[in-house]
């Protein structure tokens, strides 16, 4: 006999998910702009630039789901997960899976690797320029704009496969991830977690150096003088 589901249980926090969808809202917007309306391309990507900050921020700081210590494991962990993939039922796990961490930390690094060379990126005109393309040479400029459009091609690929995964859950281990990302609510088969969460001074101090670090990067990391 199959043990009945439990209630509803509080999965993720508020911060991981306003996080995670303005991700993919201010990312699908810097993609379509792009080479077309400029000024909305860049100020999508001091919002990426923001949530990012806020999300490696989160990651030390936030509840205990959103935190790197709770779900990025060692390759043993990793590989004794993948082992059991087959399996029809999936594992009743707190936050992210072994291999759901290693996509997690994959695409914010993706991320803030192509963020960080539209920075630095200048176009063919010399126009169109990222905030601190003055700190290098026309040449270095360019190359980081070539770099920014290669890493979105891997970012793309890493959200395909980040899909796929999240059908694979939905179709062969009967798990809907997107309902829980956007209700932060999952059931559990066995006992229902006891989860802390973090205060809201937190998400506060938080939003304010996310706000802080986007804003003087906008700025070319110079200070407005007095």
């Amino acid at each position: 006999m199959s043990e009945t589901p439990a209630a509803p249980t509080k999965l993720w926090d508020l911060p991981t998910r306003i996080t995670h969808w303005s991700l993919v809202a201010l990312i699908l917007t810097a993609w379509l702009s792009g080479g077309q309306q400029m000024q909305i391309h860049t100020l999508s990507g001091y919002g990426v630039i923001g949530l990012l900050v806020f999300r490696l921020y989160w990651g030390f700081f936030g509840g205990e789901t959103a935190r790197f210590s709770q779900f990025v494991k060692g390759p043993g962990a990793t590989v004794g997960y993948l082992k059991t993939m087959g399996k029809r039922t999936a594992a009743d796990l707190v936050g992210h899976s072994p291999v759901g961490a290693v996509s997690v930390v994959a695409l914010l690094l993706v991320m803030i690797v192509q963020a960080g060379l539209g920075l630095f990126a200048t176009d063919i005109d010399g126009i169109n320029s990222g905030p601190l393309s003055y700190m290098v040479d026309f040449d270095t400029g360019r190359l980081a704009s070539e770099w920014h459009e290669l890493s979105f091609r891997v970012l793309q690929g890493l959200v395909v496969l980040h899909l796929a995964a999240i059908a694979f859950y939905a179709l062969w281990k009967r798990q809907n991830l997107v309902t829980a990302m956007i209700t932060g609510k999952r059931r559990f088969i066995g006992p229902a977690p006891t989860l802390k969460f973090a205060p809201v001074w937190r998400f506060v101090l938080g939003v304010v150096i996310a706000v802080g670090v986007a804003w003087l990067i906008a700025r070319g990391l110079k200070l407005p003088k007095l």
